[in-house]
This record gives C-alpha cells, sequence and structure tokens, in this order.
C-alpha cells in the first residue's frame, strides 16, 4: 500500500487531503507540530483528523523528525508553512525559518532518499497583482500601487494615461511579483522543490493555492484566510473589517476541491512544473462578507469599510484555471454557495476567539498599515 507523508497534515487542508487520500486506498502519515496559533495552547490531536491517519508531533525544520517521518514513505504532500500576508510582514525570521528553512530540511532529507513524488502548497501570493486589460485588449502586468495613491483612497490599477484597468484572470505564465515576505517564501519553496525534484529524478508539482475556504479552518487565526476571519467576527456579534473599498477581487476555492487537486497532483504523470488552484471565478470582498452573512443568519451585521491598506496587499488576482484543467484534469465542483452552506453549518457549532482587531493593531503599530 502505498504511503503518504503529509506535512502539516493536521491543518485545515491537510486534514481534509488525508481525508481523501484514506478513502482512495492510501496510508497517511502526517509531520505536523500542532502550532498554537492553529491548534490552540493545548497542541492536542484535533477532533476531526481521521483516526487512520498516523500523527507524529514534531517540527519540519526538525531534521530528526523529518527523517523519522520519511521512513516507509512513497510520497509526499508538503503543507508545512507559516501562512498569512500581513504577519509575514512583522513575524519575518519566523516564517522564513518555517517556510525556507523548513522545506531545506525536508529537501536535505529527500536527497538522501528520494520518494516517488512531492507535491508542494504554493500561494497565488506570488503573483502580487493580477493581469489586467486596457480598453484595447492590451495585457498589463502591473506594478505595486504607490504609497501616494492609496493614501487619497485612490484604489484601482491605472495605465500610463491614467486610465483605470481590468483585472482579467492570472495564468501559470504571469511573471512573479513579490509583494510580502510570505509570497518570497512561497516562491523559493517552488523553486527550491523544483530544483531538488529534477536533480534527484522526484517528480514534483506545485500547486499555487486561491483563497481556500470551508470547514475546519482556524478561526481564531486572524492570519487565516478572509472568509474564516469574517466568521469569527459574525460569530462574536462583529462586523467583518474589510480593508480599501471591499470592491477588491478575488478567487474563492472550496477545500473539498482543493484536496482533490492535492490527490490528482499526486497521482499525476505530468511533473516538474507548477499550476493554479482556483475556481476560475472572481468575487469583490465586500459581496463575499454579506454572503457568509447571509448563510450565517447575520444580516443585521453589516460589513466596516475601514479605507485603509496593508503593506503587501494587492488589489485583484483571480486564476486562470486552463492549463490545471488541460494537463491534470482538475476541474472544481463545489459551488461557492453550497461551499458557504456547508461553512455555515461546521461554524454553527464553533466558538471563536476573534483576533483582527489585535492583528490589525500589530500591523498599526509597524506603520503597515496606512
Amino acid at each position: 500500500m502505498t504511503r503518504v507523508l503529509i506535512t502539516g497534515g493536521a491543518g485545515f487542508i491537510g486534514s481534509h487531503a488525508a481525508d481523501l487520500l484514506l478513502a482512495a486506498g492510501y496510508e497517511v502519515r502526517i509531520l505536523d507540530n500542532l502550532s498554537p496559533q492553529v491548534h490552540g495552547r493545548n497542541r492536542q490531536r484535533p477532533a476531526y483528523l481521521a483516526e487512520d491517519a498516523e500523527l507524529v508531533i514534531g517540527d519540519v525544520t526538525d531534521a530528526l523528525a523529518v527523517e523519522h517521518a520519511l521512513r516507509g514513505t512513497d510520497m509526499v504532500l508538503h503543507l508545512a508553512s507559516a501562512v498569512g500576508v500581513g504577519q509575514s510582514m512583522y513575524d519575518i525570521e519566523p516564517y522564513v525559518r518555517t517556510n525556507e528553512l523548513g522545506t531545506a530540511v525536508l529537501l536535505q532529507a529527500l536527497s538522501k532518499r528520494p520518494v516517488e513524488r512531492l507535491v508542494l502548497a504554493s500561494s497565488m501570493s506570488i503573483y502580487g497583482e493580477g493581469l489586467y486589460c486596457n480598453a484595447d485588449h492590451s495585457v498589463f502586468a502591473c506594478a505595486e500601487r504607490p504609497i501616494e495613491q492609496l493614501r487619497r483612497g485612490d484604489w484601482e490599477l491605472r495605465d500610463n494615461a491614467g486610465h483605470p484597468l481590468e483585472p482579467i484572470p492570472t495564468p501559470e505564465t504571469k511573471q512573479p511579483s513579490l509583494s510580502s515576505i510570505y509570497a518570497l517564501n512561497k516562491y523559493a519553496q517552488e523553486r527550491m522543490c523544483l530544483i531538488t525534484g529534477k536533480a534527484y529524478g522526484i517528480p514534483t508539482v506545485a500547486l499555487r493555492f486561491f483563497n481556500v475556504f470551508g470547514p475546519r479552518q482556524a478561526l481564531s487565526n486572524p492570519y487565516t484566510g478572509v472568509l474564516a476571519i469574517f466568521a469569527a467576527r459574525l460569530l462574536n456579534g462583529r462586523s467583518p473589517l474589510v480593508f480599501e473599498d471591499g470592491q477588491q477581487r478575488r478567487d474563492f476555492v472550496h477545500v473539498h476541491d482543493v484536496a482533490r487537486a492535492c490527490r490528482i497532483a499526486l497521482e499525476a504523470e505530468h511533473a516538474h512544473d507548477v499550476f493554479n488552484v482556483g475556481s476560475g471565478h472572481s468575487r469583490t470582498i465586500i459581496s463575499v462578507a454579506q454572503d457568509l452573512a447571509e448563510v450565517m443568519g447575520r444580516t443585521d451585521i453589516e460589513p466596516e469599510i475601514t479605507g485603509k491598506y496593508r503593506a503587501g496587499d494587492i488589489r485583484h488576482c483571480f486564476a486562470d484555471i486552463g492549463k490545471s484543467r488541460d494537463l491534470l484534469g482538475f476541474e472544481p465542483h463545489v459551488a461557492f454557495k453550497d461551499g458557504l452552506g456547508e461553512l455555515a453549518e461546521y461554524l454553527a457549532d464553533q466558538i471563536a476567539d476573534d483576533q483582527a482587531e489585535r492583528a490589525t493593531s500589530e500591523l498599526l503599530q509597524r506603520g503597515l498599515v496606512a
């Protein structure tokens, strides 16, 4: 029986991937440090984690723990990561250590004992701004918006003549534009894995996840996905805090589809490449906050548009999934509204420690919010 090691497998995406792989007949071993920011201070095995999944408690930066977890392993799904654009801008050393050093430790071990396949969780954050076009349909890869423009509350990207640009789906061919430490981490992880995989004959795939949502997200982690942050606010009777004017567009993909993409990547013949994993659709942040309030029965709570800008944030980015369809056969199955309904059912039994204001205060103190 094929054994898959999932680093970070006790978390949100990893636990769903474990469920899917176990149901498909794989053996699953998980290496996870049960980070308090994600799992709480007691660091106990999550109740949602499948009983058949073997849990090894250890850190991906610990060479001995990694070598132990790799024994008897046939494939690796590398999800272990410190996640969050905002936090990465002031917790720089922990992010680099977990994301880049942790990946280096894993690859060092794999250089001694190659596996049949390596799949890495990357991120849409490496794109920075997505692609845009003008009225003549010329395509633009835009730089960061000037801080002077943001201070005026002028949020949209413009061409050299000052005309607003229209966001379009972003393919894997777009050159990286690394606007945060987290984005830099994820791009470094990609390159490290692809280079090492090719050198040691390990078929390797990097999956660039867009905005993943669904049950089991850590509601008390203020640097997790925006839907979980909004949910924590609503569960506590507070307005979701929306940066800029709320019209920024993102691609929300359900965790079940992401877990399926992970399995497809582990089983596919195509290798040494990167793929977008998204829904292929875009939604405004303000509309997402309103839709979530509706399914949670909290339409009495309106989102609060802050008019503020966080360092490292981008305006629009959503996925072109044509390559993933053509080469991997990936097709998202879960409609956004259906996914929100499932999330609402999960939230009904949850208690959330809302940390969004504390996180914003941390950024303000460091001058990372304009």
